[in-house]
């Protein structure tokens, strides 16, 4: 089994590259998640204006720790969740075989091997981004804050409502951000290394700052696809219980009646600007841990 589809190996470097990416990207989703769920409608005033306001809101009020909010749950589930997510990465380029004679894979399989990867993860993404979120709004609300921490989120959570209605509320809205979202992903790097490559040289012999280029166009192009899901995503897994009956659907209808097709790219300023540097450190932690473990002789 050559390197790059080795399962143990992407499963570890997965997990450094993840931690990677949280530590560089977490305070612009703090603003992508207030910006997304800040109540709206007549005669209610917008918290946030946008972006900027969003952020001197936050060093204003709350400090710069304000950014961090909710940082613990991605970092708990973010080890496994990027080691599971490049693990399926791998599996889905090992079902398959390269359709060049060189060994590469076509850009079709490449996004199908990504889509895999999206469904492995969401196991973990699911609750994980359901603690989250309920975690960066509460910083915003006024009075006592409801949650102490992830733990007592996720144990009041499963208390009121359980595994299912609960902890994994808006499970197929994440499904239906991240398949497709993933399988453009990995699709975007693989394709961006493999034309940035000098003739006579392997993609993993790329340069440091080549492949933060790769992995950064790689998470714009990702939430390009992602961001409209995202935000319905977020819209289901903060409302109260019974404020959607229908799921995804009636989140969709309810914002479109109420707000119009451009509330779905709400966020999405902060998410561009989180999107470049927090997957080119993602992808540069994956690439070295990759380098790393092949030196180790794993």
């Amino acid at each position: 089994m050559s390197s790059d589809t080795s399962p143990l190996k992407n499963f570890l470097a997965g997990g450094f590259g993840g931690v990677c990416l949280v530590a560089a990207g977490h305070p612009l989703d703090t603003m992508k998640v207030r910006l997304q769920t800040q109540p709206t409608g007549p005669g209610v005033t917008p918290l946030y204006k946008g972006t900027l306001d969003c952020a001197a809101k936050i060093v204003k009020l709350e400090g710069f720790k304000g950014f961090y909010k909710g940082m613990f749950a991605p970092i708990l589930g973010v080890t496994p969740m990027y080691a599971v997510c490049f693990l399926g990465y791998s599996i889905g380029k090992s079902l398959q075989t390269p359709k060049h004679p060189n060994g590469q894979f076509a850009p079709e399989q490449l996004f199908m091997a990504g889509m895999l990867s999206g469904v492995f993860t969401t196991a973990i993404m699911a609750p994980g981004e359901r603690i989250k979120c309920l975690l960066q709004i509460q910083a915003a609300s006024a009075g006592k804050p409801k949650y102490a921490g992830p733990l007592d989120c996720a144990k009041q959570i499963y208390r009121e409502a359980g595994l299912f209605r609960g902890l994994y509320k808006g499970t197929m809205a994440t499904l239906m951000r991240d398949v497709p979202a993933s399988g453009t992903y990995f699709m975007t790097y693989e394709l961006l290394k493999t034309a940035m490559t000098p003739e006579g040289q392997k993609p993993s012999d790329l340069s440091v700052l080549r492949v933060l280029f790769a992995g950064g166009m790689a998470g714009v192009f990702n939430w390009m696809v992602a961001i409209a899901p995202d935000t319905l995503k977020s819209r289901l897994q903060t409302a109260p219980e019974g404020t959607y009956p229908k799921g995804v659907r009636s989140v969709f209808a309810d914002l479109m009646k109420k707000e119009g097709p451009g509330a779905l790219f709400k966020g999405v300023t902060p998410v561009m600007l989180r999107a470049f540097p927090a997957n080119a450190a993602c992808f540069c932690g994956f690439e070295l841990a990759m380098k790393f473990l092949t030196w180790s002789g794993l």
